[in-house]
């Protein structure tokens, strides 16, 4: 997978403050950024931007962010700028950010998908894109808005960067010590290496959450079915609650990998039903144990 110079967070308080974040998007994820970073005393003043103005002023009821303002204003007053939006507007925001954006501003964002986001930003920044680092913090919940936002969200897991060629050293460490101060793991992928792993432990189990919960509800006893559900169907449907907007534009943006890793489901799954159809015990036995081992050795790994 390529992933290399990680390290724990730090338990001691950080040595650095920024004097501007600014949130573009103060949902659950840009939401519990701010949160985290004004709890652990690195962000002096934290502005917050977005399409919505009633979550704007949701967000700084809530004490996420002190002051709304528009995109263009983020990008000529923050210091650090994470843009928390679906990754099919990144280029959109960003190329309106271009105009306003100050020489020192790094920027940053959130997508779960970072080949087009890098691109994306290449085309909107232009000579400017040594000033933007994709990043991907591996965390969420199936809950949305500035009311899901915690401070403690990232606390213990994983914040995947894709620093490009053109980003400083120091803005890389910079934007470390930033995610290390929210509690994350940090780790450095290629762009493609982490749409590969992503498209297969992220974006395909979304994808068949979804494409289960739609076969059910259309059954015509789904409300029956959906009565007598217990904990499995709750555990693996929960996924498919989160927002169709930003699954959309993360499986078209991971079409490909995606794509690949749903061959690779089918194959294994043609393979259990065959041993199903076939009435082979012995088969189906043999299949559920390599599954069950890997779930637990992982689940022993990861202490989920």
């Amino acid at each position: 997978m390529n992933v290399n110079d990680s390290r724990p967070a730090p338990s001691s308080p950080p040595s650095f403050a920024i004097d501007v974040v600014a949130v573009v998007g103060v949902g659950l994820i840009g939401g519990s950024f701010a949160a985290a970073l004004k709890q652990a005393g690195v962000a002096k003043t934290v502005l917050g931007a977005g399409r919505q103005q009633p979550t704007l002023v949701r967000a700084q009821r809530l004490g996420l962010i002190d002051k709304a303002v528009s995109i263009e204003e983020a990008a000529a007053t923050a210091d650090l700028i994470l843009l928390s939006v679906p990754v099919g507007a990144t280029g959109k925001v960003l190329a309106r950010m271009a105009p306003h954006l100050r020489a020192r501003t790094l920027i940053t964002d959130a997508g779960s998908t970072k080949a087009d986001v890098a691109t994306a930003a290449r085309e909107a920044l232009g000579d400017r894109i040594s000033q933007f680092i994709p990043g991907h913090p591996i965390a969420g919940a199936e809950a949305s808005g500035p009311e899901a936002a915690r401070a403690d969200l990232y606390k213990g897991c994983t914040v995947v960067l894709t620093p490009l060629a053109e980003n400083s050293e120091a803005d890389r460490t910079l934007l470390r010590q930033v995610w290390e101060a929210c509690g994350a793991r940090v780790v450095n992928m290629h762009p493609a290496a982490h749409d590969s792993a992503l498209a297969s432990v992220s974006h395909v189990p979304h994808f068949l959450a979804a494409v289960f919960m739609a076969q059910v509800a259309a059954a015509t006893d789904s409300d029956k079915r959906m009565s007598l559900a217990g904990s499995g169907f709750r555990d693996f449907t929960r996924i498919a609650a989160g927002s169709p907007e930003m699954w959309r534009d993360i499986f078209v943006a991971n079409r490909r990998a995606v794509l690949a890793e749903l061959a690779e489901f089918r194959r294994v799954l043609d393979h259990a039903e065959e041993a199903l159809h076939d009435d082979n015990a012995q088969g189906l036995y043999d299949f559920l144990e390599r599954a069950a081992l890997a779930r637990r050795f992982w689940g022993s790994r990861s202490r989920t």
